[in-house]
């Protein structure tokens, strides 16, 4: 955790008035009761009204006040991007995420700049992505998430149609297409499948653990070895 973050997190750790020991912060942050001093003895000095010693235990006294979060044009527009693109190519949860963030960031930028993050000056339009990640994307996402297989009727390029029980790992989007890489259990190997070509998908009670050989830092090792090892052919032709 950077020192940023960690002094942060110790002020979240205080609120409420009520007497913290140093160790249970450093428990909570998961570091040393002596970081835990200097970054107290670092908030005090620069204003932060912390009472307490060490020894006893600290409390954060009155009402502090976070400064309006400071966006330059260039980040916000970043934001309302990414935003868009959520909208256009995810499920419709992840679309409604999206906006119920523009809409918090924008509650808190100073009162002079509210409303920039809602201009129209950069759009997205990728009708194409709509259909297929709206039929499976929450579904993936939720296995992923809870580590659960996943019984898929699949249809592939040359429209051959298998069933496939598979671990999912992860879902990426290629502009055109949504894909999902997972551990498939017929093939005993890593497999990309296209979301939309997913006749049908269903989400298994049957959880997975993570297994030597099977997870998605497996996979990308094995991506990198391959490119390295085309690298080097291709150097030595």
């Amino acid at each position: 955790m950077r020192r940023a973050d960690r002094l942060f997190e110790i002020v979240q750790v205080l609120r409420g008035a009520r007497l913290r020991t140093a160790q249970e912060i450093a428990d909570k942050l998961e570091v040393s009761v002596r970081t835990v001093y200097r970054d107290i003895d670092a908030l005090v000095a620069t204003g932060v009204p912390i009472e307490g010693e060490r020894g006893v235990g600290y409390v954060l006294r009155g009402t502090l006040l976070l400064p309006p979060l400071a966006f330059s044009q260039a980040e916000l527009e970043g934001l309302a991007l990414g935003a868009r693109f959520v909208e256009a190519w995810a499920d419709p949860e992840l679309a409604a995420a999206a906006r119920e963030a523009l809409v918090k960031i924008d509650a808190v930028l100073p009162e002079s700049r509210r409303g920039e993050i809602w201009r129209d000056a950069v759009l997205v339009n990728s009708p194409a992505l709509i259909g297929a990640a709206n039929a499976q994307l929450a579904l993936f996402r939720k296995a992923i998430r809870q580590k659960r297989k996943m019984h898929l009727s699949y249809r592939s390029a040359s429209e051959a149609l298998t069933g496939r029980t598979i671990r999912p790992l992860a879902i990426e989007a290629w502009g055109h297409a949504w894909t999902a890489t997972a551990w498939c259990e017929l093939r005993e190997d890593f497999r990309m499948f296209r979301l939309d070509r997913i006749v049908e998908a269903n989400l298994l009670e049957e959880a997975f653990k993570p297994e030597k050989g099977r997870t998605l830092a497996d996979y990308m090792k094995r991506l990198s070895e391959e490119q390295s090892a085309k690298t080097k052919s291709a150097s030595c032709a």
